[in-house]
């Protein structure tokens, strides 16, 4: 098995787009419509990475990500944004300690790509620590 991924978005097409490209290369995939009950699941289930929309009900993928780093149970999970992000929510995102970026709508090997750096990312002893996140916001943002 490649890790556990927690899948965070609103639309549950795009949660199940999601988890089908990642099951196809061998990740355990689970779920959250928002970020208030990604907060629930991500204790109970304790992923390997988190993908994370940014537009999302009751509690948004910048906010969500903010209280991930901000607890010690999940101060180094890495995390992603998956969204049609504009300069400004990717700015945010760092400023948070988001570790990577994937624009909507995104090409299926750089979703399989993201999650896998993730994943080995949060693996490596200290790796966390001061790594920067790789932008993939080009002009295909949707």
């Amino acid at each position: 098995m490649s890790g556990r991924v927690l899948v965070v978005d609103d639309s549950e097409v795009i949660r199940q787009l999601i988890r089908v490209n990642l099951e196809l290369e061998g990740f355990e995939v689970v779920t959250a419509a928002d970020g208030a009950e990604c907060l629930e699941v991500v204790r109970r289930v304790k992923p390997d990475a988190v993908t994370l929309d940014v537009m999302m009900p009751r509690l948004d993928g910048l906010r969500t990500a903010a209280r991930l780093r901000a607890a010690p149970g999940t101060r180094l999970l890495p995390i992603a944004i998956v969204s049609a992000c504009t300069p400004a929510d990717l700015d945010l995102g760092e400023s948070v300690g988001v570790d990577g970026y994937l624009g909507k709508p995104f090409d299926p090997a750089d979703l399989v790509a993201l999650v896998r750096r993730l994943v080995d990312l949060g693996r490596a002893p200290g790796a966390a620590d001061g790594f920067r996140p790789q932008r993939t916001d080009g002009s295909d943002r949707g």
